[in-house]
């Protein structure tokens, strides 16, 4: 059997997509056929606007409340460490093979047909990837539990951790709903984010220490400005088609983008207060505490230099000063 050898058109050497259906379609006994699925409102779980406000209601009636209870009647924190590794396992294998699934949709569409129309077609709206889009959103109600762990836990709730996962939920189904072809773009990469980031909680929860803790922010950041260059660029390609009747040489553009126009701004608002906020947080937890460790460590190297030098002054010796210990010039006695 000769060894499967990537292309264009098989980006992994084999078609992983008739693997996916068969095993999902086993594995519910016909009730989820991946190769069958299609989007229709109201017919599958959270497909409507009223059991997803619901939803999200309800998540931070759940976090919120229970936070209150934990504080207001000292409720001890559970620890639930075996869970939370398997929850975080589940999610980074979970994220993983949904997008490796896309890639593999993705990668031929592109070189058959240009980035531009995988991004604005309404061909690129295919059923396979459709599929793909409806369980993506649905683990964004998953990753509700990444918040009732915290406050099982008794961590601190961020605006950003709270708002982020309910606003996640609703950007997702409004994309589904408004059938927006360039949602394949932040998908996809908030996938490559998750594999990284719950790789870091998982390994977190096991004890393990990495030096790359800090990136993951960093991935997220540069998630959302990728994110927002070509969703900026397709809702400005819709805007003038819808609103100025199509392009001139003071506003040029390479044709529609399929989707909705409510769909459209609020993928734009959403993606931007991320930016903003996760910018926020980096410069909050990374910058700022740099800057006080860096206060404190300085604090104390000029204490032991004073004391270093308090005790060569009373010895009677002629010494040079000792520095503050950064690395500078300083007496060979000393």
């Amino acid at each position: 059997m000769p060894f499967p050898v990537p292309s264009w058109e098989t980006p992994f050497g084999v078609q992983l997509w008739p693997v996916f259906d068969q095993t999902v379609t086993f594995a519910t006994q016909g009730k989820f056929q991946p190769s069958k699925f299609a989007f229709v409102a109201g017919e599958l779980p959270l497909s409507t606007f009223a059991p997803v406000a619901v939803a999200i209601a309800v998540y931070y009636l759940v976090i919120f409340g229970g936070d209150y209870i934990f504080k207001t009647y000292k409720v001890r924190p559970f620890v639930l460490n075996g869970l939370f590794q398997v929850h975080n396992l589940f999610l980074t294998t979970l994220s993983l093979t949904l997008l490796t699934l896309m890639v593999e949709q993705l990668i031929p569409m592109i070189h058959r047909h240009g980035l531009f129309y995988a991004m604005c077609s309404k061909h690129s709206w295919t059923q396979e990837l459709v599929c793909l889009y409806y369980l993506n959103y649905i683990t964004k109600f998953i990753e509700f539990f990444d918040t009732v762990f915290l406050v099982a836990k008794q961590k601190k709730l961020t605006f950003l951790h709270t708002y982020h996962h309910g606003a996640t939920a609703l950007l997702c189904y409004t994309q589904l709903v408004g059938a927006t072809s360039i949602s394949w773009v932040p998908i996809s990469l908030n996938l490559g984010v998750h594999v990284v980031m719950y790789w870091y909680y998982f390994l977190a929860a096991r004890g393990i220490r990495v030096w790359w803790k800090e990136w993951v922010t960093r991935f997220q950041i540069i998630q959302f400005v990728l994110d927002l260059a070509f969703v900026y660029f397709g809702t400005y390609q819709k805007i003038i088609i819808t609103h100025f009747g199509g392009g001139n040489k003071y506003t040029p553009t390479c044709g529609d983008c399929a989707g909705t126009m409510l769909a459209a701004y609020l993928g734009c608002a959403i993606l931007s207060s991320y930016l903003v906020l996760f910018i926020g947080f980096y410069i909050d937890v990374y910058k700022k505490n740099t800057s006080r460790k860096a206060k404190i460590v300085k604090a104390v190297k000029g204490g032991v230099a004073a004391q270093v030098n308090e005790y060569v002054n009373a010895s009677g010796r002629e010494q040079t000063p000792v520095p503050e210990l950064n690395g500078s010039v300083r007496s060979r006695k000393a």
